[in-house]
């Protein structure tokens, strides 16, 4: 049976920082992190296209920002968001920014054990996330919408393409290259017959 399934990043959040506007940690402040005015506005705009009619169920990670992005269209299809906390975005492993290493994206790209403290490496991410999408993918609904995070969506996207040279690839289509930029919202479409992947197509 064909399953769909949309890997979706989240809108446009607020720009300030938790070192500079309170005293959460960095994971709490990332939790908590809500969508611009912008970021509301572009979210409603993105599921108004008709790609993402019928669907029959939502998730989101328990970040604010995915929930706000998921509610319009979950206000379109008369849908609850279910949250999975296993959709959600990559733990950094430090209490604030500014005590990130220099460098810590690109190592965590080119070596799949880095990490920082008690944070996430792209291995344990990519695990967390593929057993979350396997779920779904074993579920009985048909259209799913999944709204996750940018480098978790790249990360559980590097397990199950291509990968090489900074270019990810399925079945020889090019998703991610060294030109490409996450835009906010932005996403994925995953095709299934049963278990097996099928297809996987950037939504532009």
């Amino acid at each position: 049976m064909e399953k769909i399934i949309y890997l979706i990043r989240h809108s446009v959040p607020m720009k300030i920082r938790n070192n500079i506007v309170n005293s959460d940690s960095l994971q709490v402040w990332n939790e908590k992190n809500p969508l611009s005015i912008i970021g509301e506005e572009k979210a409603r705009e993105y599921f108004d296209d008709e790609e993402f009619f019928d669907v029959d169920y939502i998730i989101s990670s328990k970040y604010v920002r995915a929930i706000s992005t998921a509610k319009y269209l979950a206000e379109k299809n008369n849908l609850n968001i279910n949250i999975n906390e296993n959709f959600g975005e990559r733990k950094h492993g430090v209490e604030s920014w500014d005590l990130l290493p220099e460098g810590f994206e690109e190592k965590q790209m080119v070596d799949k054990e880095y990490k920082v403290g008690d944070g996430e490496n792209q291995l344990e991410v990519a695990s967390r996330m593929y057993e979350a999408l396997m779920e779904v993918v074993r579920s009985n609904h048909k259209k799913i919408v999944v709204l996750s995070h940018a480098t978790a969506i790249t990360f559980l996207l590097m397990k199950i393409c291509n990968y090489s040279n900074g270019v990810l690839s399925f079945n020889g289509e090019v998703l991610i290259d060294n030109s490409f930029s996450w835009k906010s919202p932005d996403g994925f479409k995953l095709v299934f017959d049963d278990d097996k992947l099928i297809s996987i197509n950037h939504i532009k």
